[in-house]
C-alpha cells in the first residue's frame, strides 16, 4: 500500500525577471525553455510537479544550475514560487501568511545545508537546542531534547565543545541534531555531505541511513552525486534546465531512462548497486535448502558477497522472512552482462 503524500508540489514555476507573473501567464500554459528566455525571464524552476510520501527519502538531483537548490527552497517558501501549488499535509503553503509560514518551518520543516552555520561561540548543546530556545522553550526542557539528539548523531561526550574544537564530520552531524531538535514532519536536506572527504561522506551517509530507519521521516535531499542518490532514495527526481525530466525509483531510472541525459547520467553507475534482488530472483523456486537468504529488497550488490563465498544461488525472503524465490549467480552475471536498459 502505498503512503499517503506529506508533500505535495503541482505545477511549480519559478522565473526571474520583471513582471515574472504576468509575462508566465501571457505565454499559455506550457511555454518552451526558448519561448521563456524570449521574454526576457530567466527560468529556475520549470513545471515541477512531485509527491513526497510520508517516511520516504525523495532525492531530488541535476546538474549545478539545474535548478534543484531552487526547487526545495520554493517548497518551503524560502523563495516565492511564480506559479504553482504546494500542499504540506493538504495545507496550500502558498496562501499562508509570512507569520504563518515561520511557524511551520519552526515547528515542522527542518532544513540541513551543505554550510553547517553553526554559531561559533556557542557549544554543541545551545547549538542543538538554539532552534527551541527561538521557539520559547523553557531551557530544562531543551537541553534535554538537545542531549537526545546528539546521542541520537553519535556525539554523547562532546556537549560542551566548541564548532571549531569538531572535526567537519561532526559538524555536520552538529547540524543534523539541531535540525532534529524540532521533531520536523518534513525535512530538507540540501547537499550535506557534499563538503566532506569520500571517507566521512560515505560513513554519514550510513548515519543518516540508520537514522532514517529510526525517525521515519517525510525527507527531500538534494544532491548531485548518483551513486550518492541510488546509495540513500526510495524515488528520485531528476532536473536538466529548470524541469524534472524523470522520476522514479533508482532501479527504475538506471534500468529505463526516459531521455539521453538520463542515459548519459547514468551511464556509469553500476546497475547491481540499483537493481533490487525481487527484479532478477526466479519467484517461486525454492533454493537449496543450504544456500545462504537475502531480503528480496536488497540490492544485487549487496547480495553479491554471498557469490564471492562460493554459494551458486541464494533464498530470496519476503517482508515476513519467508522464502519467495532464488537468486543464481547465472541471473547476476546476466544483470552485469546485458544492455544498459531492462
Amino acid at each position: 500500500m502505498t503512503a499517503p503524500a506529506t508533500l505535495i508540489c503541482r505545477n511549480v514555476w519559478k522565473l526571474f525577471g520583471a513582471d515574472a507573473e504576468r509575462r508566465l501567464a501571457a505565454l499559455g500554459p506550457a511555454p518552451s525553455l526558448e519561448a521563456l528566455q524570449g521574454a526576457g525571464l530567466i527560468p529556475a524552476v520549470r513545471d515541477a510537479t512531485i509527491e513526497v510520501r510520508a517516511g520516504e527519502i525523495f532525492v531530488i538531483m541535476g546538474l549545478s544550475g539545474s535548478g534543484k537548490s531552487t526547487l526545495v527552497r520554493c517548497l518551503s517558501r524560502l523563495i516565492e514560487p511564480t506559479a504553482g501549488e504546494i500542499l504540506f499535509n493538504g495545507r496550500n503553503l502558498l496562501t499562508a501568511s509570512e507569520a504563518e509560514m515561520i511557524e511551520i518551518r519552526r515547528h515542522k520543516m527542518g532544513m540541513v545545508f551543505q554550510h553547517f552555520a553553526l554559531l561559533p561561540h556557542q557549544t554543541v548543546l545551545e547549538n542543538v537546542a538554539f532552534p527551541l530556545a527561538v521557539q520559547g522553550v523553557d531551557r530544562a526542557r531543551r537541553e534535554a531534547r538537545a542531549r537526545e539528539m546528539i546521542a541520537l548523531v553519535g556525539l554523547t561526550g562532546r556537549e560542551s565543545a566548541l564548532p571549531r574544537q569538531l572535526s567537519g564530520g561532526q559538524q555536520q552531524r552538529v547540524g543534523i541534531a539541531r535540525s532534529l531538535a524540532v521533531e520536523p514532519e518534513l525535512w530538507f536536506l540540501d547537499e550535506p555531505f557534499s563538503a566532506l572527504d569520500p571517507l566521512i561522506r560515505r560513513e554519514l551517509q550510513g548515519e543518516f541511513m540508520r537514522l532514517q530507519s529510526v525517525l521515519k521521516k517525510s525527507i527531500v535531499f538534494i544532491t548531485h552525486d548518483f551513486d550518492e542518490a541510488i546509495r540513500l532514495a526510495d524515488r528520485i527526481a531528476i532536473m536538466k534546465d529548470g524541469a524534472i525530466v524523470q522520476c522514479g525509483t533508482p532501479e527504475e531510472i538506471v534500468m529505463n531512462p526516459a531521455t539521453d541525459y538520463v542515459r548519459e547520467f547514468t551511464r556509469a553507475v553500476p546497475k547491481a548497486k540499483a537493481v533490487r534482488v525481487r527484479t532478477v530472483m526466479q519467484p517461486g523456486v525454492p533454493a537449496d535448502r543450504n544456500a545462504p537468504s537475502v531480503a528480496a529488497t536488497a540490492t544485487v550488490a549487496e547480495a553479491s558477497a554471498a557469490f564471492l563465498d562460493g554459494a551458486a544461488e541464494i533464498a530470496v525472503l519476503g517482508a515476513d522472512g519467508t522464502a519467495v524465490g532464488r537468486l543464481r549467480r547465472e541471473d547476476v552475471v546476466q544483470l552485469l552482462l546485458g544492455g544498459s536498459e531492462g
